[in-house]
Formats: structure tokens, C-alpha cells, sequence
């Protein structure tokens, strides 16, 4: 009997992870897919492709290795997206962008130096670069309201009632909310659009060294590496190498059909390895089976989700996705300043980063973290001189 109800447990921390994970970042992966040039259609298949991916390889990895290991989309990697400047060829460079990611991340866990390589990047200055991506989609709520008040009320409102009474919630909250709002609003019905738009990837170098690279960098240090701390903390050590190996082909083959990237959960991570999902510790990799299962069925319906948004009033997504994201732009932020020698550093970071800026069709996000990093190694080495 006992077993049992450490059974249910999991059953439903895997369901709770599972609509968390997806309410609380679909509206930014929508508007990140649409920045880099994907139409509704296009962009709704990226959704489906990333809950399907996510799906397979959650199953794959929780049940190969009896711990619970959740994979997700890269929510920092969208909200890159969402800031970067849409790349030259369009719709299909992105592509080719997301085979690189990938790619890059199956790269990760053949050469051990590519991890070695992220690992010297400090905390402060990858966090930095993070905040100032996330900086203007944060402001789209601020903006909205200012410009359509009617419209933002009741979603500011069911985000602060439910922030204060159940935080996890909150932004799923916000989400219903939007949803609902927008419903109210159609002048005519959404076109749905239920399967997989593939698209043939180009290459571009700008778009590698923009798009690719920055994607690659803010997935691994701002997810990857807090999701095995995640895990770490609750007794499961992570087989690095085997989730960078499912997760990086996993983004290959989930990219020609829009997805941008899928990696370990973070944040959601502990809902369904924390106590939550049980106190069989043995047990718990339950959870994560039952997550991924869900998001194959939300792979299904995420072409309906998509269309209803994408529908929304103009404005009301971004300011959706900037809500999701004001918890991840406050963990952000303190942990850039958290390192007091490097404070400098990170601010500029942060500053280039938010900027906007686009040099040689280059987005801020790869200058940010350039003039950071090197901005840190000049400063660190007076600093030892004198």
C-alpha cells in the first residue's frame, strides 16, 4: 500500500511539472520562433516539435536510469531568440542555427573541453549577459498596459493575486488569463494547424556565430549545469554525458521542424525530484516518466494553444512572455551581482547585452559576453600586478 501511494505521489508531481513547465515559458518560446522569422504555422510546429523531443527524451533518460531527470525547452535560449535580431536568410538560417545548437551540444559531451569551456565562463558574467537579454521582453507588460490597460488588467491582476497565495502558479495564472482575454477578443477564428512544418536549414556563418553559439553557451551554463546542481541537491548524480547526448540529437532532429532547443530542466526540475514527488527516493524517476508522457500529449495539442495566441491582440503575447520572465531576470541579476569583483564586469556585460546592438550582423548577446569576459581577464590581472 505504502508503495502505492509513493506511486501516486509521483503521478502527480509529474503532472504539476509538467503544466508548469509548459504554461510558464510556452508564450516565450512562441515569441522567440516568431523574432527569428517563423510564421504562425511555423512557429506552432516548433512548439509541438519541442514538447515531443522533450517528451522522448525525458522518458528515455528517467527510465534508463531510474533518477529524475526532466528535459525542457531552453527558455533562456528562447528569450535570446525573443532580443536577437531575426538573421539575413530568414526562417531557414534560424534552422540551420538550431542543427548547430544541437550539434554543438552533442559536441559538449564527446569533448570534454567544450565542457571545460563553459565551466571557465564566471557565473556573474553568463548571468549578466541573461539579464539583459531578458531586460526588454521584462518591459513588454510595463509598455502593454500603458498602451492597452483594459487588456493587461486582468492578467497583471490574476498574476499578483496568484504570486501572492501560490507562486508557483502565478504565471500559469497569468497565461489563463491571456488566454481568456484573447478569446474574448478574437474577430475571427484562429487557423489551427495540428503536426510538423519542415523546413530545409541554411547556413550562414553570422547566424552560427549569433544565433548558434550564444544559444549554445546560455542553454548550457543557465540550464544544463543548474539542473544537475538541481538534481545533486536532492541526491542523483546526473549522467552528464548520456543527457547531453540525448538532449544534443534530440535538438538536431526537433530544429527541422522549429525547435530551437531542449535541454535539463532547471527550475522544474525539483518538482518532480523534490519530496513532492514522494519519499521513496528510489521511486521517484516515476515523476519524471509521467512528465514526459504529458508532454507528448502536449505536443498534440500545442498546435491549438499556438493558434490561440498567436491570435492574441498586439502586444498581449510579448507582455505574456515578459511576465514568465520576471522571476528568471530577478535570479539573473542577483547572481551577476552577487560576485562583488566582478560587479564591473557583469554590469557592462549586462548593459552591451541589453543594448540591442547589431555588429556585422551580430547580436548583443555574443558582444556581451565577449566584452565581459574579456573585460574581467584585463581587470583580474591588474588586480594581481598590483
Amino acid at each position: 500500500m505504502t508503495r502505492v501511494l509513493d506511486d501516486r505521489h509521483a503521478y502527480m508531481a509529474g503532472l504539476v511539472t509538467a503544466i508548469v513547465g509548459f504554461t510558464s515559458a510556452f508564450a516565450v518560446v512562441l515569441t522567440g520562433l516568431q523574432k527569428m522569422g517563423a510564421t504562425p504555422v511555423q512557429a506552432a510546429s516548433g512548439l509541438a516539435a519541442l514538447c515531443l523531443t522533450m517528451g522522448v527524451a525525458t522518458i528515455l533518460l528517467a527510465w534508463r536510469y531510474r533518477i529524475p531527470i526532466t528535459i525542457a525547452w531552453s527558455t533562456p535560449g528562447a528569450a535570446l531568440l525573443a532580443a536577437s535580431p531575426a538573421p539575413v536568410g530568414g526562417w531557414p538560417t534560424a534552422v540551420g542555427a538550431f542543427v548547430v545548437t544541437g550539434a554543438l551540444v552533442v559536441a559538449t559531451a564527446a569533448i570534454p573541453a567544450l565542457g571545460d569551456l563553459i565551466a571557465t565562463i564566471p557565473t556573474s558574467i553568463a548571468q549578466a549577459m541573461l539579464a539583459g537579454v531578458i531586460v526588454p521582453l521584462c518591459l513588454k507588460p510595463v509598455l502593454a498596459t500603458a498602451a492597452s490597460p483594459g487588456l493587461m488588467w486582468p492578467i497583471l491582476l490574476a498574476w499578483v493575486v496568484v504570486l501572492a497565495l501560490a507562486p508557483r502558479w502565478a504565471t500559469p495564472a497569468a497565461i489563463a488569463a491571456a488566454l481568456g482575454v484573447t478569446l474574448l477578443n478574437l474577430s475571427h477564428a484562429p487557423d489551427i494547424s495540428i503536426g510538423f512544418t519542415l523546413v530545409a536549414p541554411h547556413f550562414d556563418v553570422q547566424a552560427v556565430v549569433g544565433i548558434a553559439i550564444p544559444l549554445w553557451l546560455v542553454t548550457m551554463a543557465s540550464q544544463n549545469v543548474p539542473g544537475v546542481a538541481v538534481l545533486k541537491s536532492f541526491g542523483y548524480e546526473t549522467p552528464w554525458r548520456p543527457t547531453l547526448l540525448v538532449t544534443g540529437l534530440g535538438t538536431v532532429v526537433g530544429a527541422f521542424a522549429g525547435g530551437h532547443a531542449i535541454c535539463m530542466a532547471a527550475i522544474s526540475a525539483a518538482l518532480a525530484a523534490g519530496h513532492d514527488a514522494g519519499p521513496d527516493t528510489t521511486r521517484r524517476w516515476r515523476a519524471a516518466v509521467t512528465t514526459g508522457v504529458l508532454y507528448l500529449g502536449l505536443a498534440v495539442g500545442a498546435g491549438v494553444v499556438a493558434a490561440i495566441v498567436l491570435a492574441a491582440p498586439g502586444g498581449l503575447l510579448p507582455a505574456a512572455a515578459g511576465l514568465a520572465l520576471v522571476g528568471t531576470l530577478a535570479g539573473s541579476i542577483q547572481q551577476a551581482l552577487d560576485d562583488a569583483p566582478g560587479r564591473l564586469p557583469a554590469a557592462v556585460t549586462f548593459l552591451v547585452a541589453a543594448s540591442g546592438i547589431t555588429i556585422l550582423g551580430i547580436g548583443g548577446a555574443f558582444w556581451a559576453l565577449l566584452v565581459g569576459v574579456l573585460l574581467r581577464l584585463v581587470l583580474v590581472r591588474h588586480s594581481r600586478k598590483a
